[in-house]
């Protein structure tokens, strides 16, 4: 097995979320970066990073990372990357994305012209080729340039990780799957917890919540750009983690999940969803109002993506929504709310300042998370020894 330097994009904010989950599956952290984890891992580390992590947006292999103020830099610097380490003689390569802030290179096309024939002269004198037939596996490279520095990874996942494969359709002011998996595990919610989303849309705050009490690992139902990747990675390898992941799944369970919206056709989108997911015996939809939220257990969790009115026209229907939602809440024994917006009056409407809240970005959308906690519930005894 060979060490491998792999990088984890994730949503801004949302980072010590992603480093538990790395640590959890038993690699070890090399930075923490705003937006990303770095770690240590092999090629049995790809597979498993892609299939079992829930926080993270793709896995890179880190092909290097180096200093570049001028083109010329950046040329000679990307040529001298071991790039026939990773990329066979009929490999697909290009530089599918490039981003850069606070650099003195910031035109993203010519940094991807400029790198790709870098790339191209490095493998020529490699395989002593003139020409590349490119009719192999693919290897897209992403790049990051941050105050001039710049750190280039391969990517081995394709599809955004948060593409599970079970939400073909998805309801209004969708919440990404990886996003929702996050704010999830910022709560203190377990398995044996009734959790309640009372504006579900699609479904996918009660879907990842019944994967993560069910085990059912994220990257299951889909497939990644590393599994062509037979030079680096034996098929094996990616059958063995599958298995791994099968032999884990307790969906055999007794979960009080649900969720509820007033849309009854998102709805139906939600139990398709759940059904593609393989969870739709694990929670209950329900076309329901916030205003008739109930239940009767103590000590529940509201975990939701309430409407915050991204046109204006919406937004004057907010003050009373966010007013029936705390007034529903407040009638919960004992219950703990955490609720993702950018309605700045959130906390005004829903009548009590949230005891935590966080800043977090879903995509260019600048949101909180706020966090209103009920008393805990009394501890378990210890079973005797």
């Amino acid at each position: 097995m060979n060490k491998i330097e792999l990088i984890a994009p994730c949503h801004f904010g949302l980072e010590a979320v992603l480093k538990r989950e790395i640590i959890d599956l038993g690699y070890d952290i090399a930075e923490v970066e705003d937006g990303r984890v770095t770690f240590y891992g092999d090629e049995d580390a790809i597979c498993r990073a892609n299939i079992f992590l829930r926080t993270a947006e793709r896995i890179l292999v880190k092909a290097g990372s180096f200093k570049a103020v001028t083109f010329e830099e950046l040329f000679d610097k990307t040529k001298n990357l071991p790039w026939e380490r990773y990329i066979p003689k009929n490999g697909k390569f290009w530089v599918a994305k490039a981003a850069s802030v606070k650099s003195k290179l910031f035109s993203t096309s010519d940094i991807q012209s400029i790198m790709k024939k870098a790339m191209v002269r490095r493998l020529q004198e490699y395989y002593g080729i003139e020409w590349f037939p490119e009719d192999g596996a693919s290897y897209p490279v992403r790049v990051f340039l941050m105050k001039d520095i710049v750190t280039v990874g391969i990517d081995t996942s394709g599809v955004s990780l948060h593409k599970r494969g079970y939400r073909e359709v998805s309801g209004k002011a969708p919440i990404t799957e990886t996003l929702a998996a996050a704010l999830i595990k910022l709560t203190p919610w377990k398995k044996d917890r009734v959790f309640v989303d009372p504006f579900c849309g699609s479904g996918t705050f009660p879907i990842e919540a019944a994967m993560m009490a069910a085990n059912i690992a994220p990257g299951m139902n889909r497939s990644f750009t590393a599994e062509e990747w037979t030079n680096l990675i034996p098929k094996k390898m990616w059958y063995d983690v599958i298995n791994e992941a099968n032999d884990l799944i307790k969906d055999d369970i007794d979960v009080d999940i649900q969720g509820y919206d007033i849309d009854g056709s998102v709805i139906k989108i939600a139990r398709r969803n759940a059904r593609e997911a393989g969870v739709d015996h694990l929670i209950h939809f329900q076309e329901r109002d916030v205003r008739n939220l109930s239940h009767p257990k103590k000590y529940g969790f509201i975990v939701t993506n309430p409407p915050y009115g991204e046109r204006l026209e919406d937004k004057k229907d907010l003050p009373e929504l966010y007013r029936a939602f705390g007034e529903s809440f407040a009638g919960l024994d004992s219950w703990s709310a955490y609720m993702i917006t950018s309605y700045e009056d959130a906390q005004r409407y829903f009548g009590r300042k949230a005891d935590k809240n966080r800043k977090i970005y879903n995509g260019m959308l600048k949101t909180y998370f706020y966090q209103f906690m009920g008393p805990k519930p009394p501890r378990k005894p210890r079973e005797e020894q």
